[in-house]
């Protein structure tokens, strides 16, 4: 679980066989928990990725 992929909109661990949706953003593939996750990760990607680096660097 600790190396899972992070739903960057949610921050959920999610793995990746069983991810419900998945997105290719700038070269690198985002997980995603749910479509919900996946549909508001693509209307401003950047938003979560600030905020996914931000989470990530407070670890």
């Amino acid at each position: 679980m600790p190396n899972d992929p992070i739903d960057p909109v949610c921050g959920m661990h999610v793995e990746e066989e069983k991810a419900a949706a998945r997105v290719e953003y700038k070269g690198t593939t985002y997980h995603f928990c749910s479509a919900g996750c996946k549909e508001r990760f693509e209307e401003n990607p950047e938003k979560f990725l600030v905020r996914l680096e931000e989470d990530i660097g407070h670890r």
